[in-house]
This record gives C-alpha cells, sequence and structure tokens, in this order.
C-alpha cells in the first residue's frame, strides 16, 4: 500500500481529507486546523483512531505513530484496545505515585477511619472535605496544588462558615502529611500558606440556648401527655444525658434502678468512650413505666420508622414549650443549677454529665464513675424538676407530638 504521500505544503494549503497514505489521513475542516486519523481493519471490522490535532502534531510526527500502531496492528492486537489499557496503566501509575486530591481523602480516611466512631460510618470526617475541598482541588493532582488552590476553595466560607472551614483546612493539612509521609510529592506547607492568605477571623464561639434552670419545672410540667416525645423529653431531663443516648432507649439496657449507655452512643473518640451508669431517680423509672405500658418495640421512645424517635421531633416539641432553649441546652440547665444551690462536688456534677474528669494519670488510678454519689444528686434534681416538695405533676395520657 503506497504511503507518505502528502507534502507538507500540501497539509498546510489543503482541506478536507488529505490521505497520506496506509491508513493515515488528514481531516481539515479550516485552513489551520485539523485532526490526523488512522484507518485500520482489526478481525474484519473498520476502525478509526485519533493521533493528535494538526498543527500541534506534525506530518512526520503522525507517520511516527501511525508505524508504531501498525506494528501493534500486526501482532494481532487492536491499536485503539492496546492504547486504552496504556492510558489505564498510566492513570492508575500516576494515582499511586501522584494522586489526585479526591483519591488522597479517600486513602486518608481509610488509614484513619480504625480510629474514628463506628469507623468513620457517619462521614461527619470526609463531609467538610466533600462538600468544600472536592469541588475546588478533587481531580487535581497531589503534586499540582497551590496554596492559591486551597484559598479558593475556602475564602467563600473563612468568616461566614468559619467553624467548618476550619475544620476542611486541618483536614486537608493530615491529607496532605499522610500522602507525603507515604511518599507522595507534595508539601503539607502549602496548606499553612493558604491558612496565613485566608487572614485572621474574630470568631465568637456561639453557645447553646439553655433554659434557666429556675424555668425546668415548668418545662417538666408542659410535657404532660403520654407519648414519645413528652416522654423523652423528660426522661432527658431526668437523666441529662445526649438526645443521641435518650432517643434510642432500649428497655433491655435498664437493669433495676441503673441505665446503661452503650458506648457507641456516647460521645468520644473511638477507644476512648465506654458504656456509661445512670442511676435513675424515681421520677425517671416512672418514666420508663409509663412507655412500658403502650410498648411496641426494643425502643422506649419509638419514632415513626423502625428506630428511635427523632431529634427533629423533640426539638420541635420542646420549641414549642421554651422557644427561648433547646433540649441540648438542659445539661446547661442543670449544671448551673449545681453552681448556684451548691447542690454536688465538682466531680460529681461533671460526672454527671459524662464529662471527663482530670488528665490521663489522675484518671488512670481515679477509676470510679460514682454512681451512688451521682444516684443522690438525680434524685435531687428530680424532685426540684417535678416541684415533688410542693406539688406533683402527673403524666397524663395524649395523642402524639
Amino acid at each position: 500500500m503506497a504511503r507518505n504521500k502528502l507534502k507538507a505544503v500540501e497539509v498546510k494549503n489543503g482541506n478536507g481529507k488529505l490521505f497520506d497514505g496506509a491508513g493515515l489521513y488528514l481531516l481539515k475542516r479550516e485552513a489551520d486546523k485539523g485532526r490526523w486519523i488512522y484507518r485500520y481493519k482489526h478481525q474484519g471490522r473498520s476502525r478509526e483512531m485519533g493521533l493528535g490535532p494538526y498543527p500541534a502534531v506534525s506530518l512526520a510526527e503522525a507517520r511516527k505513530s501511525r508505524d508504531a500502531w501498525e506494528v501493534v496492528l500486526r501482532s494481532g492486537e487492536d491499536p485503539i484496545a492496546a492504547r486504552d489499557r496504556q492510558r489505564a496503566d498510566q492513570r492508575a501509575e500516576a494515582s499511586r505515585s501522584d494522586p489526585t486530591f479526591a483519591e488522597a481523602a479517600e486513602t486518608t480516611f481509610e488509614a484513619k477511619k480504625a480510629g474514628l466512631r463506628r469507623d468513620g460510618a457517619s462521614g461527619r470526617w470526609l463531609s467538610p472535605i466533600r462538600l468544600y475541598m472536592m469541588p475546588a482541588i478533587g481531580g487535581m493532582r497531589m503534586s499540582q496544588i497551590h496554596q492559591t488552590d486551597i484559598h479558593r476553595a475556602l475564602a467563600p466560607i473563612w468568616r461566614k462558615k468559619h467553624p467548618t472551614a476550619e475544620k476542611a483546612i486541618q483536614r486537608t493539612k493530615i491529607i496532605f502529611e499522610h500522602m507525603r509521609f507515604s511518599g507522595v510529592e507534595c508539601d503539607p506547607f502549602m496548606v499553612d500558606m493558604a491558612k496565613h492568605m485566608l487572614g485572621e477571623v474574630r470568631h465568637q464561639i456561639k453557645k447553646t440556648p439553655a433554659s434557666a434552670w429556675q424555668d425546668i419545672p415548668r418545662i417538666y410540667a408542659a410535657l404532660n401527655r403520654d407519648d414519645a416525645s413528652h416522654l423523652c423529653l423528660r426522661f432527658k431531663i431526668l437523666t441529662l444525658v445526649r438526645s443521641a443516648g435518650v432517643r434510642d432507649a432500649r428497655f433491655s439496657e435498664i437493669d433495676g434502678d441503673v441505665w446503661t449507655v452503650p458506648e457507641d452512643r456516647m460521645k468520644g473518640s473511638e477507644g476512648k468512650v465506654s458504656d456509661f451508669r445512670v442511676p435513675l431517680s424515681s421520677a425517671a423509672l416512672e418514666v420508663v413505666a409509663r412507655a412500658e405500658k403502650w410498648k411496641r418495640s426494643a425502643y422506649m421512645f419509638p419514632g415513626g420508622r423502625s428506630g428511635g424517635i427523632s431529634d427533629v421531633a423533640i426539638g420541635k416539641v420542646f420549641k414549642k414549650i421554651d422557644p427561648a432553649g433547646t433540649p441540648h441546652g438542659l445539661r446547661t440547665s442543670f449544671r448551673t443549677w449545681v453552681q448556684d444551690t451548691d447542690a454536688a462536688h465538682y466531680d460529681v456534677a461533671e460526672t454527671a454529665l459524662a464529662h471527663i474528669i482530670g488528665g490521663k494519670v489522675e484518671r488512670a488510678y481515679a477509676r470510679s464513675d460514682m454512681l451512688e454519689r451521682r444516684r443522690s444528686l438525680m434524685e435531687a434534681w428530680a424532685q426540684f424538676v417535678t416541684g415533688a416538695k410542693e406539688n406533683v405533676v402527673p403524666i397524663r395520657g395524649g395523642g402524639a407530638a
């Protein structure tokens, strides 16, 4: 088959399909723009393979490429399939030696997730990365990322959503460090420079709205319906456990007058939390008894699906009773009551809230959960909350909230 029929001047001045022979031709639609194509047959099927744009790829370069793929064709392999495999191998090699930020983030997460709660199943660690970093730099190779790229990703939220932006940049730094220690040519200092470019932020932490402790008896009395939301909030007031622990409470977790909250519903890092025993006051046991009367699942406060009541459901109920407070703020109400009334020692009050007390060495020796001392405190709190010393506030039957 005749080949190398074209001359450089014909390539420059020609238009349409310009055939060079041996399957190579140039398709030109404009005077200064075109694309090289190699046409061949493999197993009786005609195929066309692009060899690059003209004039970026010269006539000589196109011929050299065509000749190389002819060798592949003569070996019995389809040139297009061979090229696709080569490109896939190149991408795989690039991902190993210089991964994209998205690939690096997933690799870092896999390395870290054993230290996260439930192996990071909630997705919170990666959430700010996926929301704000991936759209901007997810497809960039680690070695190519500049501080200006990181700055561009976070500038829109640096002051508007600073806590989230801070998490995003901290975890971006962790990703860069993990990749650098893994042999990838990237510079973690890029993240520090980006943070410097983003500038200082005068961020004032907003405290969780909390009801005045003097108002808790009124709130408790208003939670007077015999349904999941009202009973759940009463139980939360009386036990002071965080919402996630209370909402998914099971009857099987209660043994006598002690409720054991399993570690997977306690706040804290993986390996640093344990089951938490909660002494139940007589008022709290009354809530349990009320819940048992209409028991329909393993959950004390069942929701619409096969689980505990939702955070949104109890939040809506609480908002109607005290618009200025929140369910989580009840813990603050209790702690302020302890301070103002001198109801308990600091260690007892903090343990009642499942807060960590003292340093690592001190905790290694002081291992008591002060259950009995907390029992007295919880009973005193229940007496105040229910107004038992003055009047008894019963739970009346009612519809679902």
